[in-house]
Order: structure tokens, then sequence, then C-alpha cells
């Protein structure tokens, strides 16, 4: 079938709706990815110093992810949302306190856990399929992964049809619409298997109408598989809508201010964005966000 005729909506694989069903095709075995591990945030704290210059970027940061839960990091710009994500993947190491992620502590970027940036960060000369197995092929090389090349294509075949992409595996990413772009860029993070999915505002950039559809597609793969997931964001509905709690982040020093449960059932959609139970969440969150701001010594 043409990728075209998927993308209108009018093969098998696509929804009433016009857009590409999740989930493996009739006869595609199901990709299943690790379970989710808990994470734990002690005191942590990263201070950047530059020319002379002492900039504290998060402190006194404390928080526990249990496994397979869905916690938002919430806050405006330079609040350290960005900074406690690089911390956890690895990429940054902490000044103040420890990171530990299923029990290990935090040594350094590791396949358990994966991460997602604002842009998907495709690489343009790439088909999404190869996108999808470059990590994989990485890591082989590296020996850190002994998967051999069937068994690497059955896998790359599996997660595509998951995030509803089998009709695009030869497509390169200009060819693709932004929704799709991201759907590649998290099974590009997700055919490692991590146990923890980090989330850097993902969605930022895109459309409100875009935005919307990735929100369900986000959930049915989080209701789906029950990874642990970090996701950062600046935007309240968002937040609420996809969190089980809520960690809001501010202050000065920068560090996490309060943790604010959402308890609306499961699964969630977009109408339930005009309940009065999501909106007394919202406004609960809205007035942590704005309370005054108390100097912490550091």
């Amino acid at each position: 079938m043409a990728a075209n005729a998927v993308a209108r909506g009018t093969g098998p694989s696509a929804t009433r709706a016009g857009r590409v069903a999740d989930g493996p095709q009739p006869g595609t075995p199901e990709w299943l990815p690790a379970e989710g591990a808990h994470v734990v945030l002690d005191s942590v704290g990263k201070t950047f110093r530059r020319a002379g210059r002492r900039t504290v970027a998060v402190s006194g940061a404390s928080l526990q992810v249990g496994a397979g839960e869905f916690v938002c990091l919430l806050g405006p710009s330079g609040c350290g949302k960005s900074t406690l994500l690089r911390i956890i993947a690895g990429a940054l190491e902490c000044d103040e306190g420890s990171v530990t992620v299923g029990g290990r502590p935090v040594a350094g970027p590791a396949p358990d856990r994966g991460m997602l940036f604002q842009t998907p960060m495709l690489f343009p000369w790439l088909t999404t399929r190869k996108n999808v197995l470059f990590g994989p092929k990485a890591q082989r090389a590296a020996g850190t992964d002994e998967r051999d090349d069937p068994e690497l294509d059955a896998e790359a075949d599996a997660i595509l049809a998951t995030v509803g992409l089998s009709g695009f595996s030869d497509a390169f990413p200009h060819e693709l619409s932004g929704g799709m772009q991201h759907r590649a860029a998290f099974a590009r993070a997700m055919v490692t298997r991590p146990s923890v999915l980090l989330m850097d505002e993902p969605f930022g950039a895109l459309d409100a109408i875009t935005r919307t559809r990735l929100h369900e597609f986000l959930l049915r793969m989080w209701e789906r598989y029950r990874i642990t997931i970090l996701f950062v964001t600046h935007d309240l509905e968002e937040a609420v809508m996809l969190g089980d709690r809520v960690a809001v982040m501010g202050g000065r020093p920068p560090g996490i201010r309060e943790v604010i449960d959402v308890p609306l059932r499961r699964p969630r959609q977009v109408a339930d964005a005009d309940t009065e139970e999501f909106l007394a969440v919202k406004r609960r969150v809205r007035a942590a966000l704005s309370a005054p701001s108390v100097q912490r010594s550091e």
C-alpha cells in the first residue's frame, strides 16, 4: 500500500478519523518494552560557574517517582526543569545529592533511560527505519547490544507498527508530517527498551491540533506499556492532562516547590479538560505556580 494512502486514512491501518492507527496490525508481533523503573532524586543540586559568575540552576530537589508512574515537571523558563532531566539522563553531573534509577546510582548515560527533546532530532539522511535502528546498532558496535540484524529488523518492524508508522518505514524525515516525526522519534527512543523515558517539552513547538493528537498518542502508549515517564513542560493544562502528579518548580534558588496529585480517572481524554474535576486540579496547580517565592538558604 502506498504511504500517502495511509496518510489520507484510506488504508486498512487508518482510523475513521483519518489518523494512522496505533498498535501492530494482524500478523505483526507486538513490541514490548522493559518494565518501568523507580526513580529517586535526593536533594539534587547543580551550579554552573563561568568567568567568575555563579548560577544556581537547581537546588535541593527531592522527588520519588514510582515504577510506571507519569510525573510532569512544571515551571517557568529558568527554574531548572531541563537541568534536572539531564541529570537523571546522566548527561549532566549533579554537584549535590544523588539520583538512582531502578535502585542503581546514575553515573552517566545508559540505555535504561531514553530521552526525547522539543524537536524530533531525526537524522535527515536516514529513513524512518534506519533512524529507529541507529541506537541499537551503535550499542552493538560498542558491545552493549547483542541482537543480530534479523532480530533488530523484527524489533524495528514491531515498534513501527506500534506507533502506527509501518507504511512509512522507508520514508525520510522530510516526507513525514510533524506528528509522524515525533512518533518516529518516540520509536527510536523506545527501541532500546528503556525503563524510564525522559521528555523535555517534546510538543512545545507544535500547533494545538497536532499537540492534542500527540497527547492522545502518548497516553495510549503509556496506558498500554506503563513505562516510567518524566515529562518537562511549561504548559499547565498539558501537565494536568498527562500526569499522575505534577512537580511544580520555581523559587530562588530554583527547586521543586510542591508536588500535586492529579486524582483524575484513567484513561484520560481531551474532553476531560472541560470537567470541573480537571479545572479544580488546574486551579490548585496555578496557585502553586503563582505563590510568592521564598528565598531558601543554599
